[in-house]
């Protein structure tokens, strides 16, 4: 699909040079409110500048579509998950299921160590289930909640989520990208693992470190007084039973078991639906307005999947919490993927993409400077293409026989795509995972990325390591 043909370095980093110049001068004009439209534009506009340039070069369109439509196929499945989210999200809403999570969980966790174990129950559902999206779009929502009840800023509240989440995804053997690293480096799954643990385990345990010492050093005003507040209105505003427990042991069981991610959220949705019936009749008939239970019952999960959904309730932390906006809510965020996905597949198919590479790999003189230089290739690809697993192939299959020939075993290459290609991208507004969890949990990714701490070590972590020489595998242990 990639077009050869010859840039000078310069010209390549154009449209890559105006993105940035737009997406920046979007936080300077629109603030938070760069995803309702700005940042879509700028990388329609900067595609465009692919596209001329490449008209310059004789480059057909139809070259260009093709690779733009290869781009957004690419991302298919995840716009799908994300539709399905909303829909979750709406449904576990409406039947009590995360106000049910909310209200024993502020019971359990104590206010000082709760970005703690945010980290910590996130990482373990995360492990179990393999997807840092799933667990961030249920446990992460129902944490969130009790971090405002708390009075903790919502950007370390999500910063703690992601961190765990995505430390869970990175190690679980259920994870895709966990499995994906491997295929493309050339080694097996566990070997895999294993050796990741000696740049992830550090870089969790300083995260942990991190939220416990924020934590302990937080000031909580009145604390107990808004937790019997929270509570109250909780009760007000829904049937609150440990039996809605049920709903994500359900789903998390069937994603254990394998269970394909689409059918898995549509399965979460309709028990979800199914428990409202069960446990909020007063709720369904309140939302639905008609003149029937059936009826209500019908419209309300409707409204649930699809559109704007509000639960009124006296509590101004609990306020955004009690609204879902269904599908709808991922309009925004599909737009901001397809149109980076057209930047990234006019970039790929001009060529312009491997002419930066290309540069990239010629600077390559040590082992430092390998790993080095596939972290930052990871980083450029998710910063570019906008997705993470492209920000995983891409660099795997560039850099495997690379590895090779400097002597190094194929995991220490599999590692690092996972340190700097899978992790990063949730830190990055426009890529996939930075704007489904920023869509997801309600909060900026410019707000949470500073305290994402995990997933900005680990990158810094791979280079540490491979700077102290520290367990390097090589094919030939006598070479240095």
């Amino acid at each position: 699909m990639t077009q050869k043909t010859s840039y000078s370095l310069g010209l390549a980093f154009v449209p890559i040079l105006i993105l940035i110049g737009l997406l920046t001068l979007n936080v300077i004009f629109f603030g938070d409110d760069t995803l309702a439209g700005s940042n879509q534009i700028a990388l329609l506009v900067s595609a465009g500048i692919v596209g001329l340039i490449a008209h310059k070069k004789n480059i057909a369109w139809s070259t260009i579509k093709k690779g733009i439509t290869k781009s957004i196929d690419t991302a298919m499945p995840a716009l799908l998950i994300l539709l399905l989210i909303g829909s979750l999200a709406g449904t576990w809403m409406i039947s009590g299921v995360i106000p049910t999570l909310i209200y024993y969980g502020l019971d359990v966790l104590n206010p000082s160590t709760f970005l703690f174990a945010s980290v910590i129950v996130t990482a373990i559902v995360s492990v179990s289930t393999g997807s840092s999206w799933s667990t961030i779009a249920t446990i992460g929502v129902a944490l969130m909640g009790i971090g405002m009840a708390l009075g903790i800023n919502e950007g370390i509240v999500a910063g703690a989520v992601i961190s765990g989440a995505y430390f869970g995804d990175k190690v679980s053997p259920l994870s895709d990208t966990t499995n994906l690293a491997p295929a493309m480096a050339g080694t097996d799954l566990f070997t895999h693992i294993r050796y990741m643990m000696i740049t992830t385990v550090p870089s969790i345990i300083i995260a942990l470190i991190l939220f416990l010492f924020i934590g302990l050093n937080h000031e909580f005003v009145d604390i107990e007084k808004n937790i019997v507040e929270v509570k109250s209105s909780i009760q007000e505003s829904f049937v609150i039973s440990p039996w809605l427990f049920l709903v994500p042991v359900l789903l998390f069981t069937v994603i254990i078991l394998k269970m394909p991610p689409l059918p898995a959220l549509m399965f979460g949705t309709v028990i979800g639906g199914l428990a409202a019936l069960i446990f909020q009749p007063d709720l369904v008939n309140s939302i639905g307005g008609q003149d029937s239970f059936i009826k209500n019952a019908y419209v309300t999960f409707m409204k649930a999947m699809f559109g704007n959904v509000t639960i009124a309730t006296d509590s101004i932390v609990l306020a955004d919490l009690f609204q879902s906006s269904g599908m709808r809510g991922m309009l925004n965020t599909i737009w901001l993927i397809i149109s980076a996905m057209v930047f990234g597949g006019a970039l790929e198919a001009s060529g312009m993409l491997k002419r930066i590479t290309d540069a990239i790999i010629s600077t390559i003189k040590s082992t430092f400077s390998l790993v080095a230089s596939t972290a930052g290739t990871c980083i450029f690809f998710n910063l570019t293409t906008s997705d993470q697993y492209i920000a995983i192939v891409v660099p795997g299959k560039m850099y495997a026989d690379l590895y090779k020939e400097k002597g190094l075993k194929p995991e220490v290459l599999s590692r690092t795509l996972e340190d700097a290609g899978t992790v990063t991208s949730v830190l990055i507004p426009w890529n996939t995972c930075g704007a489904t969890q920023s869509a997801v949990l309600g909060v900026s990714v410019w707000t949470y990325a500073p305290y994402a701490f995990f997933n900005i070590i680990s990158p810094f972590m791979t280079l540490l390591i491979v700077s102290l020489n520290y367990k390097i595998r090589r094919l030939n242990p006598q070479t240095t």
